[in-house]
């Protein structure tokens, strides 16, 4: 009868390949922070570039502080910050209301049994199949009888009409999840639908309301084709719309576009940040307190 050795040796090679692994791991993580965040980084050098540096030559690879002081000037030229007001209105409200009316249309769908559920359903879905420059035209005849041009409010409606139904869908998976005995116990305590909707249900279905939130906002954050359509009074663009201001037919002042461009991608970022906490600790949130 033979007996299997066991290498000697056999932790340390555990030891160097773990090492390895997470070596390569480390390489990895910092392989794909630079690819995603080397846009932003040449986007921070092209706005600190002069006309000279940029047109003259290539542009330097390090970024040339010592020209940050034409950012003052930048800022007292152009109402970046009114645009980016604008912006915040148009996907504040858009945000709010797709998830308002996202969140009772999903509970209806996943909660109640009616006649036409499905094709209501097939209805919400539908319209996903429509690009937006199919109906800008009817949709800007009718916000003219509805006095709904050069406002803000219209960009909203607009945007909700297309984000809100992917917003319900998103919703509508974490309503469908949730045991409904929870609900069934509720009522017998006498909870109304409206009270174990707010109580219950939307605390258990925080990942899906922050995952809707933030394509909702970014959906009106970047709101650009109605925007550039319904607004003509440049106090009321979006900074997407007053972005593509800069650009000319023979020149394109670069370094203004790119610092704009920082400005502009910052809000964004930061609140898919608080939304990214909201997932993460509404996954890990328990239903039953002991």
């Amino acid at each position: 009868m033979t007996t299997m050795r066991i290498p000697t040796d056999l932790p340390r090679r555990r030891g160097v390949a773990a090492k390895f692994g997470s070596l390569g791991k480390a390489v990895l993580i910092t392989l794909l922070v630079v690819f995603a965040g080397f846009p932003v980084y040449w986007m921070l050098g092209t706005s600190l570039g002069t006309e000279s540096s940029l047109y003259g030559g290539s542009q330097p690879l390090i970024p040339e502080f010592q020209n940050i002081g034409q950012w003052g000037g930048f800022l007292s030229d152009i109402p970046i910050f009114r645009w980016l007001g604008n912006s915040f209105v148009i996907a504040a409200g858009t945000t709010i209301l797709s998830l308002v009316l996202a969140t009772m249309a999903a509970y209806a769908l996943s909660r109640y049994r009616f006649h036409g559920r499905g094709v209501a359903g097939f209805i919400f879905f539908s319209t996903q199949m429509l690009p937006e420059a199919l109906i800008i035209v009817p949709l800007y005849a009718i916000f003219a009888g509805a006095g709904l041009l050069n406002s803000h409010w219209g960009l909203v409606l607009a945007d909700t009409a297309f984000v809100m139904p992917v917003a319900m869908f998103i919703i509508k998976s974490g309503i469908d999840k949730i045991p409904y005995e929870i609900e069934e116990s509720a009522r017998i305590d006498g909870c109304s639908r409206l009270r174990i909707l707010t109580t219950i249900v939307l605390p258990l279905i925080m990942p899906s309301i922050a995952a809707a939130a933030v394509i909702a906002f970014f959906d009106g954050w970047n709101e650009f084709m109605f925007a550039n359509t319904f607004i003509s009074s440049s106090d009321l663009w979006p900074a997407s719309v007053g972005l593509s201001s800069f650009l000319g037919q023979f020149y394109t002042p670069m370094n203004v576009v790119m610092f704009c461009a920082l400005l502009f991608a910052l809000p964004a970022i930061i609140f898919f940040l608080w939304a990214q906490r909201g997932i993460v600790s509404g996954l890990t949130a328990g239903s039953v307190k002991g």
